[in-house]
């Protein structure tokens, strides 16, 4: 037996590997593969009230929706909030840029956004 020290992803592991002699390798056996996930079906997208409004709403950063404070045809104040967004484990406000109706939701609780993704219109 021979010892060793293997480091996946910075965890070490101590493994022990039998030698074989020259002479004595075993038949293979056959293995079966592993199978196969079937990829994810595709999320469905939060349907949107109406039209598009002409004042969007931006992702400021990359992050994961957490919570959606205002709903579609909802009045909003400069400064509300409309949504949650959780980007490097702190939770971020997001406001609306002026006063408005919300014209659209585009995203749903859950859902990973990058920078600059539209989040929600209003009008």
């Amino acid at each position: 037996m021979k010892n060793y020290r293997i480091t996946v992803n910075g965890t070490a592991y101590d493994v022990a590997v039998e030698e074989l002699g020259a002479g004595s390798v075993p038949a293979a056996a056959p293995v079966a593969a592993a199978p196969v996930a079937a990829p994810a079906a595709p999320k469905a997208a939060p349907a949107a009230s109406g039209a598009a409004g002409s004042i969007k709403v931006a992702a400021p950063m990359p992050g994961k929706i957490l919570a959606i404070k205002a709903n579609n045809g909802q009045a909003v104040k400069k400064g509300e909030v409309i949504m949650i967004l959780e980007a490097m484990k702190m939770e971020n406000e997001i406001t609306a840029p002026e006063d408005g109706t919300v014209a659209s939701i585009n995203v749903g609780v859950g859902d990973s956004v990058e920078s600059g993704d539209t989040l929600a219109t209003l009008n």
